[in-house]
């Protein structure tokens, strides 16, 4: 899984996965005199000449950089602050809606990421990352939705294809659980490369279940 920060994310950005484990390769430059750029933004961010834009996108930038190094916590702090200074900025959102997922917090990603499909309702990666925090929360019925809006803006975009026939599968299944008259319980699904086969896993302890019966 990659995730893409900074200002190329929105045309570069891989959409995020849900993950358990931290260290994740992110796909970020840095210019040589970023360092130096950081310290002064940071030193002008309370001088009362300083534009707001700017210092939204020096905190963006710290934000990036945190989340490359998987501090995820800190890096929802900057953006935070960011979005105070441009609120309209969806890539802020999405990018917070990927690190919450990360964190396990899918709730909040859904609002982060549904704000960003609202600010750019024709960005496919930001319906992609919304279906996903809609799936990692147990809504596999809104993800297909989210995914096919996707699909709708890029037709070929394989990932947003996969994932939503991901949800397909568990909503099949849950139709299945409520037809054998068990009790399907309440779950949250990972969405990634191992996908299938959490599902596949799952189906075949159910038709034990079903045998048994």
């Amino acid at each position: 899984m990659k995730i893409a920060w900074g200002k190329n994310a929105k045309t570069k950005r891989q959409p995020v996965v849900m993950s358990t484990k931290p260290g994740l390769p992110f796909g970020v430059e840095t210019d040589t005199g970023e360092a130096e750029k950081e310290k002064e933004a940071m030193a002008n961010a309370n001088c009362p000449g300083t534009k707001p834009l700017e210092t939204a996108e020096s905190l963006q930038r710290q934000g990036d950089k945190l989340a490359e190094e998987g501090k995820y916590h800190e890096a929802l702090s900057r953006w935070e602050a960011a979005l105070t200074l441009a609120p309209d900025n969806p890539v802020l959102y999405e990018q917070k809606a990927q690190v919450l997922l990360e964190v396990g917090d899918a709730w909040h990603a859904i609002t982060a990421a549904t704000r960003a499909t609202e600010l750019d309702p024709l960005w496919a990666e930001a319906w992609v990352t919304l279906g996903r925090a809609q799936l990692n929360f147990g809504e596999p019925d809104s993800a297909i939705l989210s995914f096919d809006k996707a699909l709708a803006i890029k037709p070929d975009y394989k990932d947003a294809r996969s994932d939503r026939e991901t949800a397909g599968r568990l909503v099949k299944k849950r139709g299945q659980l409520h037809s054998s008259g068990l009790s399907a319980n309440k779950r949250r699904f990972t969405v990634g490369e191992n996908s299938e086969k959490v599902v596949e896993s799952e189906e075949k302890a159910d038709e034990t279940v079903v045998q048994s019966s």
